[in-house]
């Protein structure tokens, strides 16, 4: 148990207010949680950070709100999918940040980070260690960062100087933003583990609970290092993370943000969370808690086998798989479903605006995953009567069987024994060791967070979304709002409510309408105004609920106008010819568009 009870901080609303106020005192405006789906942005599937809805203000664009930022961001993150369970890592979470977009620097946020977490949250300074970057044949040892910290009472054997690899952020590319970082962990105290021990070590003593990153250079082409014009300040917190320390508790899953489910699954199971419960319950818990916000984030995303959906897919299956082995039933899924609605409905109203959706889309994937589970019992039986008695399952059948139909290793184990054989665990293990190199290299390049791809062609399809926009409203109505969107340097996705499929009359308007705009030579413009003012001038805006007090509406005067963060480009003749690839379904009431952009011509 930790020693550490706040006296402020009962429970995690508490922790969001005690941040935001504390920030705001300090001339931060607030800004609302973003969508866990990034516009515009396919260097990623999710919003695995606060600083992504800030792209373009870090690379240089006035925030409607100013040069100091805080918000509370919900996040996604995959990468460590398998690892959920242990007392640290979470699907789902909440990101406590504060930015400077060319205002202070590293003693203001330093400072700032130190007062709120032993003034406000209490936590003595001898339970804090901190990482600081070590300097390398490019870029100095970033000696201010460490006599900052020394000058606010850090003792040396608190200060541990690690490489790039540890204390680096950045470019997102080959080449952009980046610079060094500066961790805080909590100590939870206990002897090292070895002479070497840090936070940098993974044995537990040292968990990170904030991260505070220096964006003071660029990376060119050549690979060199120059200082930027615009200094910005990037800071995350995982709420997640401090809320268990400030309240005594162990982990997260004993705090008010998942202690609920814990409870649920105990009423459900007749069983407490502990020995060989303890996984299971804390898989069900995060998963339940991800797959809820994923479903209910207004965006339509429906389960499927690729980018966010496969993960919205992985997510549920391997509930219902858990589900399954401990014998809960279907209707529980719906109840735990509900339960995160309950929890969260103050913060997010968003989730039980969505109610509807979530269930369905729950029931659906449930009922289609049973028949798959069938599907993969025949086929483990037919191979397993085929073996002659005593021979072992190979381990590359097992891993087929968790692969391709959800079966974990130890129900294929069970199996196998059944009829007399055993299974080859460490064959198993070693290709499913395999698979996680393999998905932690493609997280690390999906889901590498940073700066997204704001290159010339990007910017011009981001803009043709908005003419898209304009002109399927024009054609099929205004009940047509967006759902969602992705660009890549080749084309523009973009997901629009509408119940049927366009006929190609209608697909042939809105291309026309699209290309007359462009052919008029329009000017984009930019103004920045309430969201109120916005609505009253006709702007769309059908996120709104994460819009801070004042946004940015970008207008193409006679075609669009729409609240956005950009960027975009100055006219219209910039966008050279639209052309409709293709029109399908993406879910139900949500149809796609896929286009591209022929080169501009010079007259």
């Amino acid at each position: 148990m930790n020693e550490i009870v706040s006296k402020q901080i009962k429970n995690a609303q508490d922790l969001r207010d005690s941040y935001v106020k504390f920030f705001k005192v300090r001339g931060h405006k607030e800004i609302a949680s973003a969508s866990l789906f990034p516009e515009n942005d396919s260097s990623v599937l999710f919003t695995t950070a606060g600083m992504h809805p800030l792209v373009p203000y870090l690379l240089g664009e006035k925030h409607p709100e100013g040069k100091r930022l805080v918000s509370c961001q919900k996040c996604i993150r995959t990468g460590d999918i398998d690892e959920v369970g242990d007392p640290n890592h979470l699907t789902y979470f909440e990101m406590l940040g504060n930015w400077s977009l060319g205002d202070y620097f590293k003693s203001d946020a330093i400072s700032m980070s130190y007062e709120f977490l032993t003034k406000v949250l209490g936590i003595p300074v001898d339970k804090l260690a901190v990482t600081v970057f070590q300097g390398d044949e490019s870029v100095a040892r970033d000696e201010e960062t460490y006599q900052i910290w020394r000058s606010l009472g850090l003792s040396e054997e608190q200060i541990y100087f690690y490489d790039r690899e540890q204390n680096w952020w950045g470019p997102a590319g080959v080449t952009g933003p980046c610079g060094p970082d500066t961790e805080i962990f909590y100590d939870h105290g206990g002897a090292k583990c070895c002479e070497s021990c840090g936070p940098a070590c993974s044995c537990g003593k040292f968990v990170e609970i904030w991260n505070n990153v220096f964006m003071e250079y660029t990376k060119d082409e050549s690979g060199n290092f120059e200082r930027l014009e615009q200094k910005n300040v990037d800071t995350g917190m995982g709420l997640e993370r401090v809320l268990p320390i400030v309240t005594g508790k162990k982990n997260a899953y004993e705090t008010d943000v998942l202690e609920p489910l814990v409870k649920q699954l105990e009423r459900i199971t007749g069983r407490i969370m502990e020995g060989e419960m303890i996984h299971p319950f804390r898989v069900i818990s995060d998963h339940m808690r991800a797959i809820t916000f994923l479903l209910g984030d207004g965006k339509a995303l429906v389960p499927s086998n690729t980018d966010q959906g496969y993960i919205l897919r992985r997510l549920i299956r391997r509930t219902i798989r858990l589900f399954k082995k401990l014998g809960i039933k279907e209707e529980n899924l719906y109840e735990l479903a509900d339960t995160v609605m309950v929890l969260n409905q103050m913060v997010y109203p968003e989730l039980s605006e969505h109610r509807q959706f979530i269930m369905e889309k729950l029931r659906k994937e449930y009922h289609l995953f049973h028949k798959t589970l069938d599907s993969g019992m025949k086929l483990a039986l037919q191979m397993l009567k085929k073996l002659p008695a005593g021979e072992n399952l190979s381990g590359e059948t097992a891993f087929m069987l968790y692969d391709t139909y959800g079966f974990p290793p130890e129900f294929t184990k069970e199996i196998a024994a059944e009829y007399g054989c055993s299974m080859d665990m460490e064959d198993f293990q070693l290709r499913f060791s395999e698979h996680q190199e393999k998905s932690r290299a493609g997280a690390e390049a999906k889901f590498k967070g940073g700066l997204a791809d704001h290159s010339e062609q990007t910017i011009r399809l981001h803009t043709a979304t908005h003419l898209l926009n304009g002109a399927l409203r024009r054609v099929l109505g205004e009940g047509v709002y967006q759902r969602g969107s992705n660009i890549n340097t080749d084309r523009l996705r973009f997901d629009f409510s509408f119940e049927r499929k366009i006929t190609p009359e209608e697909l042939s308007e809105i291309s026309k309408i699209v290309n007359e705009a462009i052919e008029k030579e329009i000017n984009v413009t930019s103004d920045q105004m309430t969201v109120d003012e916005a609505k009253a001038q006709g702007a769309i805006g059908v996120f709104d609920k994460k819009y801070s007090e004042i946004v940015k509406v970008y207008t193409i005067d006679g075609y669009s106008k729409e609240i956005c963060n950009g960027p975009h480009i100055l006219n219209t003749r910039e966008l050279g010819k639209f052309e409709i690839l293709k029109e399908e379904s993406s879910s139900a009431g949500v149809r796609r568009i896929k286009a591209i952009l022929h080169e501009v011509t010079t007259k």
